[in-house]
C-alpha cells in the first residue's frame, strides 16, 4: 500500500497516470448485508489477486455451478498533497455479469454486462489517506442483461485487471463507453496520401472556462513524425465538448494483415500552456477492407484469405477466463503457429490484449456481442444489447484489426422478434461505425430466413457429419446457398467435431456426439473432408474451425471430460495438439509441415494399418524401422499408406519429404488382438517425438 502512495503522491501534477489494483482484495462468494461500510470487518475473507474468478473449480467439471452475488473489497491510500484539479475514475476491464462499486460506503455506480471495460468517476468520494473500495459481483441470471443462454460457463468474477486513473480536470473523455475518447477514420486512402479525421471528446471538470490546445501528432513505427496539427480550444465549465482536425499523411505506408501489419502511433495531448495536461495513444493502422460475394474478403482492393478458428477465451482449467498476458500471447504463439489470418472471437467482448496483438500481429478480427441463444422481448433487454455494443464499438473502433462487428449468434428461435432486433443491432452498429460490415451468425432456421439476412454479411454454422449428415455434404451445400443468394456474401462461421487426445480408434467408427466416445481419429477425418471441400470456394469470406482451444461448458456431459466442450484443436489445457491441428497446419502454414498422425494411438495390436501424414510438401517417403516401404504423393495435404505391415515390439515410423525435412513416431505393437475402442491411459498418450 506503501508504494501505491509513492506512486501517487510523485505522480500528483503528472499528466494521466494508471495504478494498478489487482492486488490486496478481500473477497467472500456470499451476499453480505453492510459489506459496503468501511468499518465491516472482513479479515476472515479469502485473500486474492486479480484477475479472479469464483467458478474457476465447479464452473469446469460439469452440472451446475454457483451463479450469484460475491464481494471482493479493498484499501486504497492516498496521498494527503494537494489535489486540487484533478480527477479519479476507477477502470474495471471486466466484471462478470453485473457490479456495484462504493467508495468509502458510498455507492459509486453499476455496470451491467460481464466483458467490456468500464469506469467510474470517484473523485467526490476519495479522501486522503485510507479509503475502503467494495464492489459487489453478480453473476446471476439477469433477464435483461445478455448473454440470457449459450454452451459455456459464465464465470462470475472480476476477471480482469482493475486500475486507479488520475488525470488533470480538464481532459479526454473517460466516460464515453469505455473508449478511448478519440476516433480515426479514414476518410481517403490512395498510394499517394491518406486523409484522416481525429474527434476527439473532451471534457472540462473545472469551475471555469478553459483555453487548452489539442495536439495531434502521427508517427511511423520508427518513430518519425509523419502529420502534426495543433489548435485552441474553448471548454465551458462542468461540460463535455467535441473537437475535430484532420490529418494528411504522404505516401502511407498501409497495414497490410500478416504480410505488413504496419502501425502508426498517434497521440492526442491537451495541452494547458506548455503542460500536458492529458494525453492518449493509439496505434492507426492505414487499411480498406471490402467483401465481395464473389471474391470474398478483400483488403486494400485484393482477395484476402480469412480463415482460422473461434476463439472462445484464453480460459486455463482451474482458473476459467481470469487469466493474464500470458496465457493470451501463449494462445497466440500457438495459433500463428497453426497459420490463422484471422479469429473468431466468440461470444463475446475478448480481453485488450487480444486486440492489441492482433493489431502489431496482423490478424483479422470478427468480433462479437453476447446476444447468444435467448432473448427477451423486452425493452430493457434490447438497450442492453445496444449498450455492449456500443462498448465494443467505441473500445475497438480505432483498431485496423477488427474488420466485422457481430451482432449475435445461434438464437434458438426463429420469428419476427428475433429479426427485428437484429435489425435494429445491425443498424446500431453501423450508425456507430459505418467503416466496417457486420454479420450474425446462423444456425436453426433455413438458410434465407429472414433472420440471417439482416446483417451486412451472411454466416453458418454447420456440422454436417457431426451432429447430422456427412461430411460430404458441406461443399454441395456451400454451393447452394451461394446460388441462393448470388449477392449476399456467405462465411463459414462455426464448423467442427469433438476430438479426445486420450481416446484412440483407428479407424475410427462415428462417434455419438453427446457420447463418451470421442476419438480423436474421427475429428481428424471431419476436418480432412471439410478442408478440401472449403479449399475450392474461393467465395466464402471467411471461415473457422470450432473451435480453437477446448474450452469449459458445464453442461456438457461427452467425451473424456465432464463439462468441456472438446472440438477445439488444441486441449484445455493447452499441453497437446491434436491431429486436426496439424491437418491445418499443413493447410494454413507457410512453413514446411510434415506430421505424422495417430502417435497416440499406442499401444495398437498386430496387422497390417494405413499410415498417414499431414503436410505442405509435394511428396513423402516413409521407412519402418529403417526399412523403405514406399514414396507417395501429398493429395489435399495428406499422404497415405494404405496397407503397412506391423509386427509386435517396438515400430518406429519416419517420414521424409523432398525437402528434407523428417517426423518420426513410435508404436509399440502387441500381438494381434481385438482392436475395439479404449481409453489410453495418461503416459501412453505422451509421444516418443518431439511433437506434440
Amino acid at each position: 500500500m506503501a508504494a501505491l502512495t509513492a506512486l501517487l503522491l510523485g505522480a500528483a501534477r503528472a499528466e494521466r497516470t494508471s495504478t494498478p489494483l489487482d492486488d490486496g482484495w478481500r473477497f467472500l462468494r456470499a451476499d453480505i448485508e453492510r459489506a459496503s461500510d468501511p468499518a465491516f470487518e472482513d479479515a476472515a475473507w479469502d485473500r486474492v489477486v486479480l484477475p479472479h474468478t469464483w467458478n474457476g473449480e465447479d464452473g469446469e467439471r460439469g452440472g451446475a455451478f454457483y451463479r450469484g452475488p460475491a464481494w471482493y473489497r479493498r484499501v486504497v491510500d492516498l496521498p494527503s498533497s494537494d489535489q486540487v484539479g484533478r480527477r479519479r475514475f476507477l477502470e474495471f476491464d471486466a466484471a462478470t455479469l453485473a457490479a456495484d462499486v462504493w467508495v468509502n460506503g458510498r455507492h459509486a455506480g453499476r455496470h451491467e454486462g460481464g466483458y467490456a471495460r468500464f469506469r467510474v468517476d470517484v473523485t467526490p468520494l476519495l479522501r486522503p489517506g485510507r479509503n475502503l473500495l467494495a464492489v459487489r459481483v453478480d453473476n446471476s441470471a439477469l433477464p435483461h442483461v445478455a448473454p440470457l443462454g449459450g454452451d459455456f460457463t459464465l464465470y462470475g468474477g472480476l476477471i480482469r485487471p482493475v486500475r486507479l486513473i488520475e488525470t488533470d480536470e480538464v481532459h479526454v473523455d473517460l466516460l464515453d463507453h469505455g473508449g478511448p475518447g478519440v476516433f480515426v477514420d479514414t476518410e481517403s486512402l490512395s498510394a499517394d496520401e491518406a486523409r484522416l479525421r481525429i474527434r476527439v471528446r473532451l471534457r472540462n471538470d473545472g469551475a471555469t472556462v478553459a483555453h487548452p490546445a489539442l495536439r495531434l501528432t502521427l508517427r511511423d513505427a520508427a518513430g518519425r513524425v509523419v502529420a502534426r496539427q495543433q489548435r485552441p480550444l474553448r471548454l465551458e465549465a462542468a461540460a463535455a465538448a467535441e473537437a475535430s482536425a484532420a490529418l494528411r499523411v504522404s505516401s502511407p505506408r498501409l497495414w497490410q494483415g500478416l504480410r505488413d501489419p504496419h502501425l502508426y502511433r498517434l497521440s492526442v495531448e491537451v495541452m494547458t500552456g506548455a503542460r500536458v495536461a492529458d494525453s492518449v495513444r493509439l496505434p492507426v493502422g492505414l487499411r480498406q477492407i471490402a467483401v465481395d460475394p464473389d471474391r470474398g474478403l478483400l483488403l486494400n482492393g485484393e482477395p484476402y484469405a480469412f480463415h482460422g478458428v473461434n476463439y472462445f477465451h484464453p480460459g486455463r482449467p482451474g482458473r476459467g477466463v481470469a487469466v493474464g498476458d500470458a496465457e493470451i500471447d501463449e494462445d497466440l504463439r500457438l495459433l500463428m503457429d497453426l497459420g490463422v489470418t484471422g479469429l473468431r472471437l466468440v461470444h463475446y467482448q475478448h480481453p485488450e490484449r487480444v486486440y492489441e496483438r492482433a493489431d502489431e500481429l496482423g490478424l483479422l478480427l470478427w468480433t462479437e456481442i453476447p446476444f447468444n441463444a435467448s432473448m427477451q422481448e423486452t425493452t430493457t433487454f434490447r438497450d442492453n444489447l445496444v449498450t455492449q455494443l456500443r462498448e465494443l464499438v467505441r473500445q475497438h473502433r480505432h483498431r485496423p484489426s477488427v474488420v466485422v462487428w457481430g451482432v449475435g449468434n445461434e438464437i434458438y428461435r426463429s420469428d419476427e422478434p428475433v429479426r427485428a432486433l437484429l435489425e435494429d443491432l445491425h443498424r446500431e452498429a453501423r450508425k456507430e461505425d459505418p467503416s466496417r460490415p457486420t454479420s450474425y451468425a446462423h444456425c436453426c432456421a433455413p438458410d434465407d430466413h429472414p433472420m440471417a439476412l439482416q446483417t451486412d454479411l451472411a454466416a453458418y454454422n454447420r456440422y454436417w457429419g457431426w451432429y447430422d449428415g456427412e461430411f460430404s455434404d458441406i461443399g454441395p451445400w456451400l454451393d447452394r446457398v451461394h446460388r441462393q443468394l448470388p449477392t449476399k456474401p456467405i462465411a463459414l462461421s462455426e464448423y467442427g467435431a469433438g476430438g479426445s487426445v486420450l481416446q484412440q480408434e483407428d479407424p475410427p467408427r462415428r462417434p455419438e456426439p453427446g457420447g463418451r466416445w470421442h476419438p480423436e481419429q474421427y475429428q481428424a477425418l471431419f476436418h480432412e473432408a471439410y478442408a478440401r471441400q472449403i479449399a475450392t470456394r474461393p467465395f466464402l469470406w471467411g471461415h473457422f474451425v470450432w473451435l480453437g482451444f477446448d474450452h469449459a461448458s458445464s453442461g456438457r456431459k461427452e467425451g473424456d471430460a465432464l463439462g468441456i466442450n472438446d472440438k477445439g484443436l488444441v486441449t484445455y489445457d493447452r499441453r497437446y495438439l491434436k491431429d486436426a491441428y496439424h491437418l491445418w497446419r499443413a493447410w494454413w502454414q507457410r512453413e514446411p509441415v510434415l506430421h505424422l498422425a495417430n502417435r497416440r494411438a499406442s499401444p495398437r495390436p498386430a496387422g497390417t494399418a494405413a499410415v498417414k501424414a499431414y503436410s505442405n510438401a509435394a511428396m513423402l517417403t516413409l521407412e519402418v524401422n529403417g526399412k523403405p516401404v514406399g514414396t507417395v504423393p501429398v493429395i489435399d495435404r495428406v499422404a497415405t499408406w494404405p496397407a503397412v505391415t506391423l509386427t509386435p515390439g517396438r515400430v518406429t515410423l519416419r517420414a521424409r519429404d523432398e525437402r528434407g525435412n523428417t517426423d518420426r513416431i513410435d508404436w509399440d505393437v502387441l500381438e494381434a488382438r481385438d482392436p475395439s475402442p479404449r481409453s489410453l491411459a495418461h503416459d501412453e498418450r505422451r509421444s516418443t517425438s518431439s511433437d506434440q
